[in-house]
């Protein structure tokens, strides 16, 4: 490794800590700002003053909010975030296990789809510009990046398992699969397939085709934008001029020399667009009942469970910041 890029590294990991540290702080204040008690959410409206301040002072928020932000700042760094003001004694980080592979799994064939076909399909249009399947495709992503994720949701529901009955409404498996089947990694395609439970392993590749096909298809717009502009450039380069003087047909010009060098700006796009995703599942976690990350934030917001959502953004925080060093690296 060369001293030019060891320093690179070293800056661009530095320059990760201060965006974590200002996100997490930023959280840690609002939720203390906005109106509301948890700890009344969590005991209902007859519960006494002294309840209240003896679960205050357990929960330790009876301390100054100094010391609070520095024993939050200390749980962030050992990943142990505590327990969740509204599930009784159970550990934050256990909750987050088995809600983060769940995310996990469902984003990755989303930005999968989302990448593949946006690609080929903006490569597509590249190469047939100014004619109908360009229009198309120009069209098609104005009008699927224009449509709310839940919408689009609520349609394929409508369509696949209200009309059709071909996929599961919502959740990760059949009722009665979930109750015979043991996760032990809480991904439940790759457990299924590792204990070759073939029935699992089909029920959890049906359950996740509409919301990972949701999640993807509300990307795509963006992917045949940029690789469209970008190929329609690069085809008028002098590389591709002197190809076409030597007789290579425009189908090899296109797919095979100029999308490789569309792929350094896609490869910047796609890491962006995968942290966002992670986060961003949010709504399509809720139209699909997904038990995630996003879905299980939006009920610690509703419940005002300080911890649990300051520790939960704080994880999104370190994918985020973990994508794009990732990306970073792989550009450099």
């Amino acid at each position: 490794m060369s001293n030019s890029l060891r320093n690179f590294l070293i800056t661009r990991l530095l320059l990760t800590i201060p965006m974590v540290w200002f996100l997490i702080t930023v959280v840690f204040i609002v939720m203390r700002v906005l109106p509301g008690d948890p700890i009344r959410s969590q005991l209902g409206p007859k519960a006494t003053e002294e309840q209240v301040e003896l679960i205050r002072i357990r929960m330790g928020l009876d301390k100054p909010l100094i010391v609070q932000y520095g024993e939050f700042l200390v749980d962030v760094v050992t990943l142990d975030f505590g327990n969740a003001l509204t599930q009784g004694e159970r550990p934050i980080r256990d909750e987050l296990g088995e809600k983060l592979p769940a995310t996990i799994e469902l984003t990755i064939p989303a930005i999968i789809f989302t990448a593949v076909f946006g690609i080929l399909s903006g490569a597509y249009a590249a190469k047939n510009r100014k004619k109908f399947p360009d229009y198309s495709l120009r069209l098609f992503s104005v009008f699927i990046y224009s449509i709310p994720i839940f919408f689009l949701g609520l349609v394929f529901q409508i369509i696949f398992s209200v009309w059709l009955g071909i996929l599961p409404l919502y959740g990760r498996l059949d009722p009665l699969t979930q109750v015979n089947f043991v996760s032990t990694t809480n991904f439940y395609v790759l457990d299924s397939l590792l204990s070759r439970d073939w029935v699992a392993f089909k029920s959890a590749v049906t359950h996740l085709i509409m919301p990972s096909l949701t999640l993807g298809l509300a990307l795509t717009g963006v992917f045949i934008r940029l690789t469209r502009v970008n190929m329609i450039e690069i085809l008028q380069s002098d590389f591709i001029t002197a190809g076409r003087a030597r007789g290579l047909s425009e189908r090899r010009l296109a797919y095979r020399h100029a999308l490789r060098n569309v792929f350094i700006p896609i490869l910047t796009l796609i890491g962006l667009q995968f942290a966002i995703l992670i986060a961003g599942a949010v709504l399509t976690e809720t139209t699909f009942s997904w038990p995630g990350m996003g879905r299980y934030l939006v009920e610690r917001i509703e419940l005002r469970d300080y911890t649990a959502v300051q520790s939960t953004v704080a994880v999104f925080a370190l994918f985020v910041a973990g994508i794009s060093l990732i990306m970073d690296v792989l550009y450099a």
